[in-house]
This record gives C-alpha cells, structure tokens and sequence, in this order.
C-alpha cells in the first residue's frame, strides 16, 4: 500500500474536523439552551453527538489519515512513535481548517433563528474556566481535566493502534472513549480535550473565550505527553512502532 498524499491527508482530517465540530458544538449550540429549550439534548446528547461524530469518521477516514481530527492525538502519536513528526504540520493544518469552517457554518445557521443570533462566550459552546464554565469550576479544576481527560483519549487511542487490534473496533472504542469523556467533564469546561475544536468556536465568540484559549492549546497537549507516557508504561512500544517508510493506517 502506498503512502498517502499531503493532500489526501490534508483532505481528509479537514472534512473529519469539520464533521466533529459540526457535529459536537453544533448540537451544544442549534440543540441546546435557547433554541430547543423543550426537549433539549442536554448533555448526554451532546456527548453521544461528539463520539458518534467521532466514530463514524473514523470509518470514513481512518484508512487514509488515522482519522486523528484532533491536534493532541496527533502530538500523541508523534510522541509515541507511531507518526512522523515531519507530518505534523499537515495534519494540524487539515484540523484547524476543517474546524473554523464548521464554526463558521454553525454561526450562519445559528443566524438564521427568528430574532437572530450573535456568537459569544456564553452561547457558542466555548470552553473556559470561571465565569465560562458550565458549572462554575476554577482554573486548577479546569486543568485538571483537560490534561487528565486528554491523556485518557491519547491512551486509548494509542492502546487501540496495535496491529494485534481490530480496526474495526478502533473506531468504537475511540468514538465512546470521546463520549465518557464530554460525559464527565462538560461541567467543568465544556470539554475541549482538542485544540482544534476550541479555536474553531472561540474566533467567532470572541471577548473572553479568546483570553482563555490558550489554555485549551496547552493543556490538551500536555495531556497528550502524559497519555504517551502511561501508553509506554504499559505496552511495548519496540513491538507497536510504525517504520517511517511504512502508511499511518490508524483508527484514532
């Protein structure tokens, strides 16, 4: 099997992260709250909406780029050997592009409700601490959960990259791992556990999801390292290593 294309790559994390945007964000925004206050979703439905957008994706476009959709896992495999570094940067750009695209769709239909609608850091599903999150929750709370739920995604990923693993269960497993996640900590910051997927939606709120987004940068991608580390305490890293010349074919 060939090596895939920069462009197919590219392509395909930027359809995937518009997909999990729309999907995750979307439901928070078009199907919560305001909008659908009779019957809202709430957040079991939002979180079933990030790991169904998850999984399905992963059937879709884990042939071609793993389907990381997500700049933490993709820092992860890098870490862990599984991605070489020098494709980063494509895989990163797909991400951001695919996200930002979906927020935009996601404020044009937001729009279009009777009265109107103006994206901010109250309505836009952004993530923060303080005044931003959910439940009130403080920064230490905030970094906690990001790095430790962060960790928990990148560790099962990593666990179902085996080549002893079935890919056809990777994709369930990662897609209800997002699930638990959004689960547990939607309280506590809206849960970000991927960078791409909070700038996509911080751009357009603007104000104070703007001033905290750093931290759902460098947070997530500290919870990367540490899934890294607790993948290699408990597998064997020389037996699951992908050779530089050989195809990322990953569910993640």
């Amino acid at each position: 099997m060939a090596e895939m294309s920069a462009r197919r790559i590219f392509s395909a994390e930027a359809i995937g992260t518009f997909v999990l945007v729309s999907a995750g964000p979307g439901s928070a925004v078009l199907a919560t709250g305001g909008f659908f206050d009779e019957g809202s979703i709430g957040v079991l439905g939002v979180s079933l909406s990030f790991g169904l957008a998850l999984l399905v994706m992963a059937y879709a476009i884990g042939n071609i780029s793993g389907c990381h959709i997500n700049p933490a896992v993709t820092v992860g495999l890098i870490l862990a050997r599984k991605l070489e570094a020098r494709k980063a940067g494509v895989y990163v750009a797909g991400q951001l592009l695919g996200g930002v695209l979906a927020g935009l769709m996601i404020w044009v239909v937001a729009s279009g409700a009777s009265g109107g609608f103006t994206p901010d850091a109250t309505n836009f599903a952004v993530n923060g601490w303080g005044a931003l999150s959910p439940g009130g929750f403080g920064f230490g709370a905030m970094v906690v959960t990001e790095v430790v739920m962060t960790a928990i995604l990148v560790f099962v990923v990593l666990s179902t990259t085996r080549r002893d693993f079935s890919a056809a269960a990777g994709g369930l497993a990662v897609g209800m791992t997002l699930t638990l996640i959004h689960l547990v900590s939607i309280p506590v910051t809206n849960t970000s556990v991927n960078p791409a997927r909070s700038i996509a939606v911080a751009v357009f709120a603007g104000g104070d999801a703007l001033v905290q987004l750093w931290a759902f940068i460098v947070f997530p991608l500290v919870g990367a390292a540490v899934g890294a580390v607790a993948w290699w305490l408990v597998d064997a890293p020389e037996e699951t290593t992908i050779a530089p010349d050989e195809p990322e074919d990953l569910l993640a």
